[in-house]
């Protein structure tokens, strides 16, 4: 569980926008304190163009169900086609550490590692 607090942790501290895809991903994130979040609204390629035109690096927070990867595929290439890094170290740390698949799940699923 402490690796989960020491991710959140760097998430709090880092400078890079985090990619959701609503509005309660994002405030389950704002639960947490993490900021510097960017939420997904239209079009995936206009999504990248202004993402592409203010940042150098991102992390992708999309839900890890399939559609959750399809859409994180779909903005991984955009991004980086762009010349974007994105960091996937959080989102594979869940993927394979928790059995967290959706984002905005993560306060309640936190609440539920504290339990003894």
């Amino acid at each position: 569980m402490n690796n989960l607090d020491d991710f959140i942790d760097k998430l709090k501290q880092s400078n890079k926008l985090i990619i959701v895809e609503g509005k309660k991903d994002k405030n389950a994130l704002e639960k947490v304190g993490i900021k510097n979040i960017f939420v997904l609204n239209g079009p995936l390629y206009k999504n990248i163009e202004k993402v592409s035109d203010n940042e150098k690096e991102v992390i992708i927070l999309t839900d890890l169900d399939k559609e959750g990867r399809k859409l994180f595929s779909r903005l991984n290439s955009g991004l980086q086609e762009r010349g974007i890094t994105v960091d996937n170290r959080f989102r594979e740390f869940l993927f394979k550490e928790t059995k967290l698949r959706q984002i905005e799940g993560l306060t309640r699923y936190i609440h539920s590692q504290e339990l003894p």
